[in-house]
Parts: C-alpha cells; sequence; structure tokens
C-alpha cells in the first residue's frame, strides 16, 4: 500500500512538472507566434511598401498626385524664371522712358526691345504716324484704348500656367479623400473576408488610405502657396505695365502739344 501510495504522487509530480514546461513554451510567455500568425502582419509599411501592396485604384490615385506635385514645383520653376526676366526688362523700359524727352527718342532706344512697355511705345508711335493733322484729344483716345489692350495681352501671356496651380491646389484633397474613402472600403471588405477584427489585418489598408490622404494634402499645399505668390507677383508686374502705359500717354501730350504749337501760333 505504501509503494502504491509513492508511486501515485511520482506520477502527478511528472505531470505538473510537464504542463509547466508547456505553458513556458505558449507564446503568452514572449516565445515567437505561430507561423500563421506571422505571416498576417505587415512586412514593410514604408510610403513605398504601401504603395506596392495597395489596391490598384489607390496606386492610381498615388501616382497621380506624384505627378500634380511634380507639375506644381516645374510651374513654380518656369514661373519664377519668367517673372525674373520680364520685371527686370520692364523695369529698364521704364527708366528708358523716364529719360527720354518724346516718342520718337524712345522708340529709337527701344528699337531692339520685344517687351511689353516698348509694344506700348510702337504702338503709339504706329498710331500717331496714322493720324497726321488729327486733333489730339482723339489721337490720345485711340492710343488710349490700343495700350489697354497690349497691357490685357501681356498680363495674359504672364499668367500662364496659374490655371494649372488653381487646379491642383482646390482639387488634389479631394482626390486624397477618393483614395482613402476606397482603402478603406478594402481594409472593411477585408475584415469581413477574414472573420477577424485582428489589428494586423485592419492596419495595411487604412495606412494606405492615409497615405492617400497625406499625398493629397502633400500636393495641394504647395500649389496653394506658390499661386497665391505668383498672384501678388502678376499684380506687380501688371502696375508695372500701367507706369509704362502712363508715360507713353505723357510723351504723347507733349508731342501733340508741339505739333499743335505752331499752329495755334499761326492763327493767331
Amino acid at each position: 500500500m505504501h509503494w502504491n501510495f509513492a508511486t501515485f504522487w511520482a506520477g502527478r509530480v511528472r505531470l505538473l512538472r510537464g504542463a509547466a514546461v508547456a505553458s513556458l513554451a505558449s507564446p503568452a510567455f514572449g516565445q515567437a507566434p505561430a507561423p500563421a500568425a506571422i505571416a498576417t502582419l505587415p512586412r514593410d509599411l514604408s510610403p513605398f511598401g504601401m504603395f506596392l501592396n495597395a489596391d490598384i485604384v489607390v496606386q492610381a490615385v498615388l501616382v497621380g498626385l506624384v505627378l500634380a506635385s511634380m507639375l506644381t514645383w516645374t510651374v513654380w520653376l518656369a514661373k519664377t524664371l519668367e517673372m525674373w526676366t520680364a520685371r527686370r526688362a520692364a523695369r529698364a523700359a521704364l527708366a528708358v522712358l523716364n529719360q527720354a524727352r518724346s516718342l520718337a527718342e524712345v522708340n529709337a532706344r527701344l528699337a531692339d526691345n520685344r517687351g511689353p512697355v516698348a509694344q506700348l511705345v510702337r504702338t503709339a508711335v504706329h498710331e500717331l504716324q496714322l493720324s497726321p493733322g488729327a486733333a489730339p484729344e482723339g489721337v490720345k483716345e485711340r492710343v488710349s484704348w490700343l495700350l489697354e489692350r497690349v497691357e490685357a495681352v501681356a498680363a495674359r501671356r504672364i499668367g500662364r500656367g496659374m490655371g494649372i496651380l488653381a487646379s491642383i491646389g482646390a482639387t488634389a484633397p479631394f482626390v486624397g479623400l477618393f483614395g482613402t474613402v476606397w482603402g478603406i472600403m478594402n481594409s472593411f471588405i477585408g475584415i469581413s473576408a477574414a472573420h477577424t477584427t485582428n489589428l494586423a489585418v485592419v492596419a495595411p489598408g487604412i495606412a494606405e488610405a492615409l497615405l492617400a490622404t497625406a499625398l493629397g494634402l502633400f500636393a495641394a499645399i504647395p500649389a496653394v502657396v506658390i499661386y497665391n505668390f505668383f498672384a501678388r507677383s502678376i499684380g506687380g508686374y501688371r502696375a508695372l505695365l500701367a507706369d509704362g502705359s502712363a508715360l507713353v500717354m505723357r510723351l504723347l501730350s507733349r508731342d501733340c502739344e508741339r505739333a499743335s504749337a505752331p499752329l495755334s501760333r499761326a492763327a493767331e
């Protein structure tokens, strides 16, 4: 009877020791998860990795937003060079206008200039040549109309590319939002198909969706800032053209007075 009791307790001790070892080897004590659990974890959550794992629609949205951002900075570079060249040429032509004493003089000095200020001068000289002996007030009125048209054409030319910036700034956030909605919808579909709410299943799709929103803002914010900057610059450039028109009208008025002075003295 004594031997059977000792054998029984020895068997119980061995069973308890085996259960303890098995519990220490389980994932609850910090061991590696099962291979099936490893397969569900996201392998790469970098922006490029999320792009490769995203749905085709989300990928198309991301590519479009990256292209829009590149187009924004291309327009910025081109418009910066264009605005710098145009403002510099306009200031140089205005300096010549300030120093000249007649339209003929400034026209000769700006003969090789193809800028809008020189075009203002040539327009006034051409109209003056077509109106010999006409009343000064009529000549001034016709020249004023023509100068307004030259200013409008120059302003339209310098404003090229602004529509692209306005379109990107207005639509990029909504395009990114579309990618976000599509990515989250796919995440919910994946949750339903996997019959689980495990974060490892949900996180990749949500991350891809948020990446579309981030790229939408990344494309839209610089476009809006650059658009506002160039809008102010174009406003300053148009003011330079208006100064040029005023100087041309001043020289035209002087020329008309010189032409009419001998006639008035002869009438006396």
